[in-house]
């Protein structure tokens, strides 16, 4: 592996605790790591004899860590925007939803997966999680591997989960039948997922995590398994809690206790475990996640697409509770757009309680060093330090839309900007988008085959629109690129 120097950044954005920034420095990657921080590295750091080096212009751009992104669904962006379950809260848009994800198959997932995650790149994500927990009965149980065979071709530092359903309508729970699993099924192939997958090396590009989906999709033994598994084998654990009052009722009836009262109860609290969207937690709640130091992934974008409620971030992060940012599932954010992300965790904090609340380095950090704890991995991921992974995101702020505010560049890239791509955007010291396009893959090719792939899901769950393919979407077979 080539070396690469980033010179003269504009202005260079550190996410470490000292919340350092700089104007005018360089910095040098090398073996897929940071290696140097300061100016003048390339006299003063020449390139190693036989050691090729690519120069980055970096004057007109804001340099900070690669976005890490805690929560996501990555199946669900053939199932953006579906015009059945625009206007409902969670619980009825997962019945709608169903519908379409128990179409879901290896091919639909892959494609999937590269739409979401070349978005997430080209919005400055280098490290995405996601929670894949839909396995429909009629589907192979391959369907994480073609997953992981999506976000490795992109070249996305991945930590993804093998999540599970296994209380379906028959059992009390809100998914049909045909989506769940039975417990057996899902831990033998969560041993599989892990011996086959999981890499726990420092700075692997794949992790496996295990995240049953909800209390009202899975049972108890499935989620006090799941725990003494995953603790066995040194993984971190995952799911959705306190996400709607709806929830909180449903726990409340069936199983006589509160969301987190009923994860207490099951071992599930720890750092080796965050939950995803925390709306409904109470004073009580907030006391025992900072005491057991468990993580929450903040998803402000789903939140309010759904009408589920806002966290109470600010005094999550008062307490010391550790926080991260999630983009959540395309099909309840409609995009995977991180940078957008951050504006929207500082908006909808500031709306809630006032614009002291979250400054735009507070917004940024959840999305770099806050994420990189939850998923445990801090020392490697989420601040430009010498030693930690190289994944750096170079933004270009010349453009009009970022016009007349410089006077604070950091803040710029949280404010301004909505909707645009990074200019460069490296992962382990590889180069996976380069001027604002992915480097490894075509992107008309994805958008074309999940197109076709998103219409022929709706057709076959009986949700087909009457404007049809469009014209210019042509027939795709969904083999793999």
């Amino acid at each position: 592996m080539g070396e690469i120097l980033i010179r003269d950044a504009y202005h260079l954005v550190t996410c470490n605790d000292a919340g350092d920034r700089a104007s005018g420095v360089d910095l040098l990657i090398a073996d897929g790591r940071i290696a140097a921080i300061g100016r003048d590295l390339e006299r003063r750091h020449p390139p190693s004899p036989g050691t090729p080096r690519e120069v980055l212009g970096a004057d007109t751009c804001v340099v900070l860590p690669g976005l890490v992104n805690t929560h996501h669904h990555l199946f669900q962006t053939l199932t953006r925007n579906v015009a059945a379950a625009q206007d409902q809260k969670l619980f009825d848009w997962l019945v709608t939803h169903y519908r379409v994800w128990g179409t879901l198959d290896a091919e639909a997932v892959y494609w999937s997966t590269l739409v979401g995650a070349a978005e997430l790149l080209l919005t400055g994500c280098t490290t995405t999680s996601d929670h894949h927990y839909l396995f429909p009965v009629a589907a192979p149980l391959d369907l994480l591997d073609a997953q992981l065979e999506a976000l490795a071709k992109l070249g996305i530092r991945a930590h993804v989960t093998r999540g599970s359903m296994s209380r379906g309508v028959s059992q009390g729970g809100l998914p049909p039948d045909s989506v769940v699993q039975d417990e057996d099924t899902i831990l033998a192939d969560c041993e599989r997922v892990l011996d086959r997958w999981h890499d726990a090396r420092p700075f692997s590009m794949r992790r496996i995590a295990l995240a049953p989906c909800s209390p009202f999709s899975v049972t108890e033994r499935l989620l006090r398994e799941t725990v003494q598994l995953a603790r066995r084998r040194g993984v971190h654990c995952h799911t959705h809690l306190a996400e709607t009052d709806d929830e909180e009722r449903y726990c409340i009836e069936r199983y006589g206790r509160r969301p987190l009262e009923l994860m207490e109860d099951l071992e599930w609290l720890g750092e080796d475990i965050w939950f995803a969207h925390g709306i409904w937690f109470d004073d009580s709640d907030l006391a025992l996640l900072a005491r057991t130091r468990t993580g929450v992934a903040h998803c402000p974008s789903s939140n309010m697409r759904l009408g589920s409620g806002i966290p109470r971030i600010p005094e999550m992060l008062q307490r010391g509770i550790r926080v991260g940012l999630g983009v959540d599932g395309s099909a309840s954010n409609d995009a995977s757009n991180m940078l957008a992300e951050v504006r929207q965790a500082l908006l909808l904090a500031r709306a809630r309680w006032g614009p002291g609340t979250l400054r735009a380095a507070d917004a940024l950090g959840l999305a770099t060093r806050g994420s990189a704890t939850l998923l445990g991995r801090d020392s490697e991921i989420g601040s430009l330090e010498v030693g930690k992974a190289a994944d750096v995101v170079l933004v270009d702020v010349r453009g009009v839309d970022r016009a007349g505010a410089l006077s604070d560049p950091l803040a710029a890239l949280v404010f301004t900007g909505i909707g645009q791509r990074v200019r460069h955007a490296i992962v382990g010291g590889e180069v996976v988008v380069r001027e604002g396009r992915l480097v490894r893959i075509d992107e008309e090719e994805i958008a074309r085959r999940a197109h076709t792939l998103s219409f022929r899901m709706l057709e076959r769950a009986g949700l087909g629109t009457p404007w049809g393919l469009p014209p210019w979407v042509a027939s795709g077979d969904g083999r793999r690129a």
